[in-house]
């Protein structure tokens, strides 16, 4: 069994999850857990245009879409970098870019 890996929210993505309907809290945190345990969650994709080894989950609600955007492929922690509604069928280009320049805000820290 893997030892479960922390989590690492990074700017506002925690009180932005904290902000989602209860049914799309609870389910992301369910696949925020799995994530963890180094497992993959149920509904996600790849998010190179983000960043090498980002990842979106997909949360599905009554209420909406929603997307958490992270990054797994470190030894150390999860690290969370955005979390939002999803509006529109395409992601947009202000939540990409967030999540990039959190990204790289991130490798920075890292390399330190």
């Amino acid at each position: 069994m893997f030892e479960k890996k922390p989590i690492e929210f990074r700017a506002s993505s925690l009180s932005d999850l904290r902000n989602f309907p209860l049914e799309a809290k609870r389910e992301a945190g369910y696949q925020l857990d799995k994530v963890q345990l180094g497992l993959e969650p149920d509904d996600w994709k790849p998010m190179s245009t983000v960043g090498a080894g980002v990842t979106e989950i997909r949360v599905r609600a009554d209420n909406g879409a929603f997307r958490v955007i992270y990054v797994a492929k470190f030894s150390d922690a999860v690290y969370v970098l955005h979390c939002f509604q999803k509006k529109t069928e395409k992601t947009s280009k202000q939540d990409l870019d967030l999540a990039e320049a959190r990204y790289r805000d991130l490798l920075k820290e890292l390399k330190k």
